[in-house]
């Protein structure tokens, strides 16, 4: 049934098997005058009825899940999209404003992991079987006429809707770095109390908004134990609270990889804040002197540089995880805070569960080789957290990282049986990780790289990067890697969206323009791909493959002289070999085309052969493309997952060998693509 007036309509999202229960709600609802968006499609799909859904979701009123044992049990379905749908909606509106109104159709715990955080923060309403009482219609009713006395309430501090304790994992002994973290947020409670007291009153232009002061970076903290072997100690602590931090909704938390660019800054702190979008700085440093840890720490306002807080904590190295009450005290007066709404998430610990210090500090020396990106760091990243994980063998989180740290030392460096022996011990490490803590989104993670890069388990990958991005939200790299698995399915839309939501709060991470970048080439979107890769050279003006990339921007304009002066500015190497042997194809020089295809099949031809495919693609040779392309399966390489939104191999996306391709390698073929729908 066609909505009327969007504006006041309800939409009611259910699973197919609750189409009864959803049924039964309708006609209640309906009885009274309401207009509801009750879609009872048997067969859903096409653009058409896509976008009709999408637009519902974007003007209706109010938004009501159907929850139940069925929601909670099906991992895939397409009301999972109609529910991030309605929630990335939320993030553009008041505060305040009631649109979220679940209802609950049996006994499914009001603490479902497998529901939305967003959905647990608002009162549920129980209707049996879909037996709808006449107050749920009242109250729908009064919501739809404005009447915000009605609003859904948000979940209490500390209590669920149903009045029963939030399940915690919390662990009886916590790090330093979380008590700095909820230090830090209390004492920023009672400054945007103040501040937004100003800004209630008429001000200059300058002066942040309540919204706009929830955001802070946190600079890595100084080593001032006197020695450098101590670095990693205090980097550390420093990534440490940015994921207590980060554990906050509505506290926008940059990065590690944005945040650490300011070590011994030479910039004052607007600069800085303008640079990293921040309102607050938190600086400080780390001493660790014998048995004793010294952590000082102060929050900048970055508009004029003053100091709003500064504590120092003195404790015992061997009691760095035993300050459970500080925390709590903490905690409970950082969440009375109307700018950091609602309970933080479930907490991502940092910490061994045996409290063993010694394997918490091997775990911080092997993050502090694995970004390094040598194979001597990757193999010393690899034996300190093989080291953490034999100091305690329930480390979840130190196996997570083993596990990755596997993956690309053979990535990178190895071939063969030793690549295959490292592939190995990458997956069990994961398997350990998962099994230990099943909520741990770093194991999560972890498992979606082997799924996606070593099995090309398109599916299975999305849905590991999706679990983890749910066990932790505002974790940036998990939104890259969801991107990142949706685009390989060829759902770009969404996979853009998620790389500019990850790029908020890591805005100097040149990877993820270059990321950016690459998904605009899929869509013919140059002029944004364009700038995606400036702003990724602009960031890191020495890295090699970004050039890669105008080269290709140019090639789709139809531009050769400007192709081949991108290409030519590569250093020496396989992405200069590749440039040219891509921008020769489109020059009027045959000879020179030729010659710099032979050149890269000669160095190339075992490492790069879905990069040849695309050379032979520019090249209009159907047959070699698909002969390099069945090739470079063959030897399971990673260019695969660009497939469905490369420029130079969607040239053949109407072949019928181009679907064949794609269902061997387990992707849809475009047709596909376009009628089928994020699950």
């Amino acid at each position: 049934m066609p909505v009327t007036e969007s504006s006041r309509a309800v939409f009611l999202s259910y699973a197919s098997e609750d189409a009864e229960a959803a049924q039964r709600i309708c006609e209640a609802l309906r009885a009274t005058g309401i207009e509801v968006w009750f879609d009872q499609s048997e067969l859903r799909g096409g653009d058409a009825w896509d976008q009709s859904i999408r637009k519902q979701i974007k003007t209706c009123a109010l938004f009501v899940p159907v929850i139940s044992q069925t929601t909670h049990d099906r991992r895939e379905g397409y009301f999972r999209l109609e529910w991030k749908l309605a929630i990335d909606r939320c993030h553009l509106m008041d505060a305040n404003l009631a649109f979220l109104l679940p209802v609950v159709i049996d006994d499914t715990r009001d603490d479902d992991e497998r529901v939305p955080e967003r959905f647990r923060e608002v009162q549920w309403t129980r209707v049996p079987g879909g037996k709808t009482p006449p107050t749920f219609i009242e109250r729908v009713q009064r919501l739809l006429s404005g009447d915000t006395s009605s609003a859904i309430r948000t979940a209490s501090s500390g209590t669920l809707p149903s009045g029963r304790r939030p399940p915690t994992s919390w662990s009886p002994k916590r790090a330093l770095p979380v008590a700095v973290a909820f230090g830090v947020l209390t004492a920023m409670t009672a400054y945007f109390a103040i501040h937004k007291t100003w800004t209630s009153k008429p001000a200059a232009s300058t002066h942040l908004t309540p919204t706009a002061a929830a955001s802070i970076a946190v600079l890595p903290l100084a080593n001032e134990s006197g020695e450098a072997d101590q670095q990693y100690f205090s980097d550390g602590i420093s990534e440490d609270l940015i994921t207590a931090l980060s554990q906050f909704p509505g506290l926008k938390v940059i990065g590690r990889t944005s945040a650490f660019q300011f070590r011994d800054p030479k910039e004052d702190s607007r600069s800085i804040g303008a640079k990293l979008g921040v309102a607050h700085l938190l600086e400080g440093s780390v001493r660790r002197s014998g048995e004793i840890v010294r952590v000082s720490a102060e929050l900048i306002d970055t508009a004029d540089g003053t100091t709003q807080w500064s504590e120092r904590y003195d404790r015992p190295y061997k009691d760095l995880f035993a300050l459970q009450d500080e925390i709590t005290r903490a905690v409970a007066g950082a969440l009375k805070t109307k700018l950091l709404p609602g309970e933080h998430a479930a907490a991502q610990s940092e910490q061994p569960p045996s409290g063993n210090l010694e394997a918490y500090n091997a775990l911080l020396q092997g993050r502090f080789y694995s970004p390094r990106g040598t194979e001597a760091d990757d193999r010393k990243a690899i034996e300190f957290f093989a080291q953490a994980t034999q100091l305690d063998p329930r480390y979840a989180l130190a196996w997570s990282e083993l596990s990755r740290a596997w993956i690309a030392l053979s990535g990178d460096f190895l071939e063969g049986a030793a690549a295959q022996e490292a592939y190995a011990k990458a997956r069990e490490a994961a398997g350990r990780a998962l099994a230990l803590s099943p909520d741990l989104a770093a194991a999560h993670n972890a498992r979606g790289d082997l799924l996606q890069f070593v099995d090309f388990d398109w599916r299975g990958a999305k849905a590991e990067y999706r679990r983890a991005l749910e066990l932790a939200p505002n974790d940036a790299q998990a939104k890259f890697n969801l991107g990142s698995a949706l685009a390989s399915y060829g759902e770009m839309d969404q996979a853009i969206e998620l790389t500019r939501q990850a790029l908020v709060t890591e805005p100097l991470r040149a990877w993820g323009y270059k990321t950016l970048a690459t998904y605009f080439l899929g869509l013919h979107r140059l002029d944004e791909a364009e700038g995606a890769i400036n702003k990724a050279v602009e960031l890191q003006p020495a890295s090699e493959p970004y050039r890669s990339w105008l080269t290709i921007i140019e090639i789709q304009r139809g531009n050769a002289p400007a192709a081949l002066e991108a290409a030519q500015q590569e250093p020496p190497g396989i992405f200069r070999d590749m440039s040219l042997a891509f921008a020769r194809q489109i020059g009027g020089d045959r000879s020179a085309a030729d010659a710099a295809l032979r050149t890269l099949i000669e160095k190339q031809a075992n490492n790069s052969a879905y990069q040849i495919a695309e050379v032979y693609a520019l090249r209009n040779d159907a047959k070699a493309t698909f002969e390099w392309l069945d090739r470079a399966w063959n030897n399971r390489d990673s260019g695969i997952q660009y497939l469905l939104f490369d420029p130079f191999i969607l040239r053949y996306k109407d072949d019928p060998r181009f679907a064949a391709f794609c269902r061997n390698v387990g992707l849809p073929a475009p047709t596909e693509t376009a009628s089928r729908k994020s699950i």
